[in-house]
């Protein structure tokens, strides 16, 4: 009796194994890329075409031109990833004016030595004066963005942006020193003086992007100093105004009668048939 028990436990389990054999398994786990436990050189960092002769602690032509207009940290050079970065990289802490003045950066902008020389000569030369002309002197700047590793707009596709090579900053307004703020897109500030600051910029940096743009720049004014072919400059920004108000309702006063509209013009059937 044994045995045949034995015997039937034997055939019921191999028809367990051939059962299991029928139920497909689970697919195996892709193999993850290798990770480098070493760090990366320099050279590869930096990338082929950077120039190692150029690395110095003396300051350039523009470092020195910008540090008469502007109170400014040299920074290191800005490396990668990828085509972010480059050299001659500044930190503006503010934009000095005549008499020990001086406008704030908040938040102080990471940028190229050119850009950042354009920035202050602007704000020196154009913005401060014309604010100046319509009430209270500029005290900051409120920046939105200036160094970020990114591609345009923010998107995962496309070209790197003027931004990930400290080629651009994006402005939102001035503060003044009476505390009030400017926005550079609010609808209700002075347009005059919007009228006067955007053609000063467009006149001074080879792209400028606002309200009306490409629907990315409208809290914001972007600018940069990318070079196109044969001078080509971008000037997109709409100087809007306030929406007119909308009509309030009639009232209508009980007891008076409620104006009916005119009647149609009579058409004769003939008119119709045309």
């Amino acid at each position: 009796m044994r045995q045949l028990v034995a015997i039937l436990w034997l055939v019921g389990a191999g028809c367990g194994v051939a059962a299991a054999d029928d139920v497909p398994l689970p697919r195996p786990r892709p193999e993850l890329p290798a990770v480098s436990s070493e760090p990366l050189s320099f050279r590869e960092a930096a990338g082929p075409d950077f120039d190692t002769s150029k690395v110095t602690a003396k300051p350039t032509d523009c470092d020195t031109r910008l540090k008469s207009i502007a109170a400014i940290d040299l920074m290191p050079r800005l490396i990668g990833p990828g085509a972010c970065g480059g050299d001659d990289i500044v930190e503006v802490d503010a934009v000095l004016l005549a008499g020990n003045k001086q406008i704030e950066m908040k938040p102080t902008p990471l940028l190229q030595c050119p850009m950042a020389e354009q920035l202050a000569l602007w704000l020196r030369d154009q913005a401060a004066p014309r604010v100046a002309e319509a009430g209270p002197t500029i005290a900051s700047v409120q920046s939105y963005d200036d160094f970020e590793c990114r591609l345009r707009n923010r998107q995962i596709t496309g070209k790197v942006s003027e931004h990930g090579k400290a080629d651009a900053i994006d402005v939102r307004g001035f503060t003044l020193v009476n505390g009030s703020f400017i926005g550079l897109t609010d609808v209700n500030a002075d347009k005059d003086l919007r009228d006067d600051l955007r053609q000063s910029a467009c006149g001074r940096f080879t792209t400028v992007l606002g309200p009306g743009s490409d629907g990315y720049h409208e809290q914001h004014i972007h600018l940069d100093l990318l070079q196109r072919h044969n001078g080509y400059r971008i000037c997109q920004w709409d100087v809007r105004v306030p929406p007119p108000p909308k009509p309030e309702p009639a009232t209508v006063v009980a007891g008076e009668p409620v104006p009916l509209p005119p009647p149609r013009p009579h058409v004769s059937r003939d008119s119709r048939k045309l």
